[in-house]
């Protein structure tokens, strides 16, 4: 039996447009998708140095009424029936009726960011567990995921060449080439990580089973990637190291530049948005023109504003990986940048939105969702959903002057583990989360909540499901690991 490399993962680009990737073999000539009983061709869209990448497409309608359908789907190579690198064969998504509220989930930090912390972590993936219980009793709509799907950290010790790049000094490290022996090694190394990372059982079956959406952030590259200094991101071994993480991200999680959702198909971005159910999905690229002066590219500011204008009615849920609100680190951030540290705190401090140098991009965010949410129904909801800082916690933007809220929640990590108690209680030290005013009238009011049944902070790991419910609230409920049982109604 023919047997995959990676996946299947299924993706869904549009209100019918669901799609699907795998990986197989160089040798295999033909791919077919058998969604429903009907057979779809696929297309190859790009290649790693063991595989061959393709990707299907298939156009599905919701069933009228408030049920929606099971669909079960193979994957054949060569005319035959594909399996999975767990022996599965077929898999079975739903697709929710046009009557039936969407139910979604939302995961982040799908890894660890060392050995140490897996040696220790007691069930890994018990979280992708209770989802594949949850999906079984009700199924999710969509899966969003909002950055570092994986952990590609160990880069820096599992690459023979890049160790022995490591040693050099600064000046060297930037005058070397990405050379014949480095390349291969490199792009070795994402493959297998794919391979690797993504054959987890309950994870595996649920990227096969929920129609996902991803975007990436640091890790999905390597650990604190645009936030070094532009020599360093701009030399060859860092540039050739992110163009082979792009390749990877853009064949399995954007599945391919194919992506009918992509607002610019010829951009340097992956941003996206699309309709699905009364709900606008929209991803903001906070990576792959990340630079410590930026975090978007004029270019995908214009995209961005472009696709808003269209968004004038339905719920708004968008993905910014690192939380827009959130504790400020700025007067720690002022004192690091006074001294010979700077650079060893460059994941902590300048990744953050409101690091000094993003906090004129982030208010330019905020006032855009701000004017959009006026622009559609008062009683439709703005929902940023973010991950990157291995906590759960939810805040609010609220313009007193319009009369209109944008709330943010946070869910991290579904595997990574939180901060510890001794960690946390430095980083609260070293941060505040008093009350923001983005406003000189001090109409726009920016502020930490507290999820019911829980502390303001969740500190264990979790992901988020969302559901609107009778009462016209989009429940948010933290599935964590902790004592507590967050939950928070959005109205």
């Amino acid at each position: 039996m023919a047997t995959l490399k990676v996946g299947p993962v299924l993706g869904l680009e549009g209100e019918t447009a669901y799609t699907v990737v795998f990986s197989a073999t160089p040798d295999v000539q033909a791919a077919e998708w058998v969604v429903g009983g009907t057979t779809r061709p696929c297309m190859i869209v790009g290649s790693t140095p063991g595989s061959t990448v393709w990707r299907g497409e298939h156009k599905i309608t919701a069933p009228a009424g408030e049920s929606g359908k099971e669909i079960s789907y193979q994957i054949k190579l060569d005319g035959t029936v594909a399996s999975c690198g767990n022996g599965r064969t077929q898999w079975t998504f739903y697709v929710p009726g046009k009557g039936e509220q969407p139910t979604f989930a939302y995961g982040s930090c799908n890894g660890f960011s060392d050995l140490a912390l897996m040696h220790k972590t007691e069930n890994p993936y018990r979280l992708w567990q209770k989802m594949a219980a949850d999906h079984a009793k009700a199924p999710f709509s969509l899966l969003l995921m909002g950055g570092d799907q994986l952990y590609a950290d160990s880069i820096w010790t599992s690459v023979p060449e890049l160790q022995d790049w490591n040693t050099l000094c600064q000046d060297d490290k930037l005058a070397r080439v990405a050379n014949i022996k480095m390349c291969p090694q490199i792009d070795k190394f994402y493959e297998k990580l794919y391979q690797t990372r993504w054959t987890e059982p309950a994870m595996s079956k649920m990227l096969a089973s929920i129609p996902s959406v991803m975007m990436w952030d640091d890790h999905d590259i390597f650990d604190g990637w645009g936030s070094f200094p532009d020599e360093l991101l701009e030399s060859d071994v860092f540039q050739y190291i992110f163009q082979t993480a792009k390749k990877y991200f853009e064949m399995f999680q954007i599945r391919s530049r194919f992506n009918a959702s992509l607002l610019d198909k010829t951009a340097d971005h992956y941003a996206f948005g699309f309709h699905f159910r009364g709900y606008n999905i929209l991803a903001l690229d906070n990576r792959a023109e990340r630079t410590l002066q930026q975090v978007m590219s004029d270019s995908q500011w214009n995209a961005l504003i472009a696709h808003l204008d269209t968004v004038t009615k339905g719920h708004l849920l968008v993905l910014s990986a690192v939380p827009v609100v959130y504790r400020d680190f700025s007067f720690t951030e002022s004192l690091f940048d006074a001294t010979p540290w700077e650079e060893e705190l460059t994941d902590d401090l300048k990744d953050h939105w409101r690091s000094k140098n993003h906090q004129g991009e982030r208010a330019r965010l905020i006032h855009r969702l701000l004017q959009n949410a006026a622009q559609r129904k008062l009683e439709e909801k703005t929902v940023i959903l973010s991950g990157d800082v291995h906590i759960g916690c939810i805040g609010v933007i609220h313009d007193q002057a319009r009369s209109v809220k944008v709330h943010q929640v946070v869910s991290s990590g579904i595997v990574h583990p939180s901060p510890s108690r001794l960690q946390w209680l430095g980083i609260m030290a070293a941060t505040n989360d008093r009350t923001e005013y983005l406003d000189e009238a001090q109409d726009i009011r920016i502020s930490v909540l507290t999820p019911f049944a829980s502390d303001q902070y969740i500190r264990a790991r979790n992901f988020v499901t969302l559901e609107l419910g009778t009462d016209d609230k989009l429940w948010i409920n933290w599935e964590s690991e902790g004592k507590d049982t967050p939950v928070y109604p959005i109205e």
